[in-house]
């Protein structure tokens, strides 16, 4: 299986493997987008001894015969007899101590809820062992809140762990790489319902149809991604019901903290304020505010980041009856494929515009360089008229706007030239003008305004 992606977090990890010291690393974020995969590519690509292995919710005595299993295997040694994970440890160490060996520990948090004070066992191994071993442990985990704490001033790994990586989902440029024989236009479609998880992408067939890859992994009964969703919500939430009440309300296209109390039946306020805190927690949520106004709460707004889960509140489980005895390209024509082209792709595609921009900012392609990015909010109390445009940028210089288009016609001069009036009206100040386009531009804007069409922002 190829692995694609992660460069920069690749070239992270195989820095810290090579060292000839003792190295420390923490890997963390949600179930699904790779943290193992990260972790075997880096071993594959080293040429050094390690010990991997997978921890189970089981007890101690399990887990450490099971690590004591693969450790004779690796240095073809008689059977261990080690029964607490401190001995077995404190031998580990030992062993790197003439030559590199790496030591994985995958899903840590289950073999710490049955071992009492194992921060604190691990903490004084590697004090112990700093200055004369040359042991690389790297510790993963899906429970982000659990590796997180590792890293709080109270842990008693503080201050030990030396590279840290918060594995996020893949953006759109990297997770199209799982899809190459795809059309830009259905790789932006593709990317819009699974995100950047890799396991979704790696399901994803690109010899069918956009519409086939929907209804083969999420929209039939039994499809191989239906209760992908609920199963990881359930994993995390322990009151379910409030957090679907809450991504239903998102999904209907509710942001504001008000409409979503109202919307959504949640009990109470602090209910609703527990809910949008574990959500953003796990990186399915993500609260915005506008880039002119930041500290303005009343302005900020709750939107779904995680694309599988709109996808999912927004069609499936919303008509999850229906989808249970009706054919699936019957369902699919029905209930997605008009609302999905015509506004949900295309909203999908303003986030993809954000990341091509917040890319080739980093690589160092735009000048002045980019100091925000995001949404930016208009009040015009002549009119009394209010909103909010999705695509602006600050630097330097000033402001400037960004009009997204995932249409089928291009993009006509009297419709830019209609944009941008709109813009002076609403009294968003800026010194240059950017086009996105799905099909490009029907005149030359070459000199008035900068444009960027879809084959430009898979490069």
């Amino acid at each position: 299986m190829q692995f694609l992606g992660r460069n920069i977090q690749l070239k992270q990890l195989k820095k810290e493997i090579a060292s000839e010291d003792m190295r420390m690393s923490l890997i963390y974020g949600r179930r699904r987008v790779g943290k193992s995969e990260l972790v075997k590519q880096a071993l594959k690509e080293s040429a050094i001894k390690s010990i991997y292995y997978e921890c189970k919710q089981v007890t101690e005595a399990s887990n450490v015969q099971s690590i004591c299993d693969v450790v004779s295997e690796t240095f073809g040694l008689p059977k261990l007899g080690y029964t607490s994970v401190e001995e077995l440890l404190d031998y580990v160490f030992t062993l790197s101590k003439d030559e590199n060996l790496i030591f994985v520990l995958d899903e840590y948090p289950y073999l710490r809820e049955n071992v009492k004070g194992l921060d604190s066992i691990i903490q004084s191994q590697v004090d112990k062992y700093r200055d004369t071993t040359k042991l690389k442990l790297i510790i993963l985990g899906s429970y982000v809140d659990i590796m997180k704490s590792l890293l709080a001033h109270a842990n008693p790994l503080f201050g030990r762990v030396d590279l840290v990586i918060d594995l996020k989902q893949m953006d759109y440029y990297e997770s199209a790489l799982f899809y190459p024989d795809m059309s830009d236009e259905d790789k932006v479609r593709i990317y819009s319902v699974f995100g950047g998880i890799p396991y979704f992408n790696r399901l994803v067939d690109d010899k069918k149809s956009v519409k086939d890859n929907i209804i083969d992994l999420i929209a039939s009964p039994g499809a191989r991604l239906e209760n992908e969703v609920s199963m990881y919500l359930n994993a995390e939430i322990s009151k379910i019901a409030n957090a679907n009440e809450v991504f239903a309300a998102l999904a209907g296209g509710f942001s504001k903290y008000s409409d979503l109390l109202s919307q959504s039946h949640v009990s109470s306020g602090p209910t609703l304020v527990d809910v949008l805190e574990k959500l953003i927690r796990m990186e399915v949520v993500e609260k915005i505010a506008p880039i002119n106004d930041e500290k303005n709460k009343k302005k900020a707004g709750y939107y779904i980041c995680d694309n599988l889960s709109l996808f999912y509140f927004k069609y499936i489980f919303k008509y999850s009856s229906q989808l249970k005895i009706m054919d699936s390209d019957v369902f699919y024509d029905k209930y997605i494929a008009s609302d999905f082209e015509e506004k949900y792709v295309p909203h999908k595609f303003e986030e993809i515009c954000r990341q091509y921009l917040i890319r080739q900012n980093r690589l160092g392609n735009i000048t002045p360089v980019i100091e925000k990015i995001g949404k930016y909010y208009y009040d015009d109390p002549k009119t009394r008229t209010n909103g909010e445009f999705d695509v602006v940028t600050l630097d330097e210089k000033g402001y400037v706007f960004c009009e997204v288009k995932f249409k089928k016609k291009k993009i006509s001069k009297k419709e830019a030239e209609e944009e941008i009036r709109q813009v002076k009206a609403a009294g968003l100040d800026c010194y240059k003008y950017v086009f996105f386009s799905r099909t490009g531009f029907a005149w030359d804007m070459a000199g008035e305004i900068e444009h960027i069409p879809l084959r430009q922002i898979y490069c």
